[in-house]
């Protein structure tokens, strides 16, 4: 597991007898590695109806990821918030097989994708795209705000 995770088995040790406090990349990479979306190694609230998440600050230069949603049926899907400074890359991790990965550009523009297949995306664009393959994300002179929606299949 250790292995397929990217991770020492002594970090993993630690995680698994609560003694860590891992970054969303490693509970990234140990979701990719049981073949499970993130969402499912994270609490879960009952759906008690609407839910209204308010926008929320970050500091210049701070890139930042929300998880906004989780909705399940035939797929998981997760909804976050990723808002990235000027000037900035962030390669994707790749996600569990058969995973489509969804941007929702709000503001800025960007260039973001597959590797081998990146597209320039600006306001109101939307990209969907294999998300188990490399992709990344670069933003240029202004600020990025985007919706990005994980839809994985459910294994059972």
């Amino acid at each position: 597991m250790a292995r397929r995770a990217g991770l020492s088995k002594a970090t993993l040790s630690q995680l698994e007898a609560g003694n860590g406090n891992p970054t969303i990349d490693t509970l990234d990479a140990i979701a990719i590695a049981l073949r499970i979306p993130i969402a499912d190694l994270l609490a879960r609230d009952a759906d008690t109806g609407p839910v209204f998440r308010p926008g929320t600050d970050i500091a210049p230069g701070e890139v930042s990821r929300e998880l906004l949603r989780r909705i399940s049926s035939g797929n998981s899907l997760e909804i976050w918030r990723l808002r990235m400074p000027p000037e900035t890359e962030l390669p994707g991790v790749p996600h569990a097989t058969g995973t489509i990965e969804h941007l929702l550009i709000a503001t800025g523009h960007i260039t973001a994708g597959p590797v081998d297949a990146p597209q320039d995306l600006g306001p109101g664009d939307m990209l969907a795209f294999a998300g188990d393959a490399p992709h990344f994300y670069r933003t240029g002179a202004e600020k990025v705000d985007i919706t990005v929606v994980f839809a994985s299949p459910i294994s059972t």
